[in-house]
């Protein structure tokens, strides 16, 4: 009798000892983006160096190396469009402050992927969000900015979606290239300066 009960159970175990090996079959393994995207991943690092070292005609760095004080290991690149001295006096915002801003991304290789120029919500192609909401180069980025400025951020991995795979454009380890315009400071309105005496 203990025979029989012995080869009974091993026939009602069999087939989920079976299921049980084709389930761990069925499983994939993680993806290893580091490995996986390391020439993507090296071709966006030689851009973002080969930017770090850009100069102009006269031998001065091309973009403003940026680094926050709340974290001295992230640095982007930044090139203003206007001329900063026009915009010095406006107001500039706090990681806590919503900004209005128009801008387009795209990746090292020219391939845009992601444009505000299709939100109508603030107004044409306006951009509206906390600072501290964004990726870390953009909050770098913004509060570094006065109302007004126009300028060209580079940001590497580290400080934009690092190793994260975000669409088919956008893959894991890329730098980040924006445009950004920063229109304005909603909520806010610049002190009026007292006329000198």
């Amino acid at each position: 009798m203990k025979k029989i009960l012995f080869w009974a159970s091993c026939l009602i175990l069999l087939p989920m000892v079976f299921l049980s090996c084709e389930d761990d079959k069925d499983k994939e393994e993680p993806v290893n983006y580091w490995e996986e995207y390391a020439e993507w991943r090296k071709g966006n690092q030689a851009f973002y160096e080969e930017k770090y070292a850009e100069t102009l005609a006269d031998g001065s760095l091309k973009y403003t190396r940026v680094t926050p004080t709340w974290d001295a290991g992230s640095t982007i690149l930044m090139r203003w469009y206007n001329d900063r001295a026009l915009t010095q006096d406006a107001l500039q915002p706090l990681s806590t402050s919503y900004v209005d801003v128009i801008y387009k991304g795209t990746t090292y290789e020219g391939v845009v992927f992601d444009d505000s120029s299709d939100l109508t919500e603030h107004g044409d192609g306006i951009y509206r969000s906390k600072v501290s909401d964004n990726i870390k180069g953009w909050v770098i980025a913004l509060t570094n900015m006065h109302v007004g400025d126009h300028c060209e951020i580079i940001i590497p991995h580290d400080c934009g979606y690092g190793g994260s795979y975000t669409s088919d454009i956008l893959l894991p380890y890329s730098t980040l290239i924006f445009d950004v315009e920063l229109v304005g400071i909603p909520g806010l309105e610049k002190p009026v300066k007292e006329p000198a005496k």
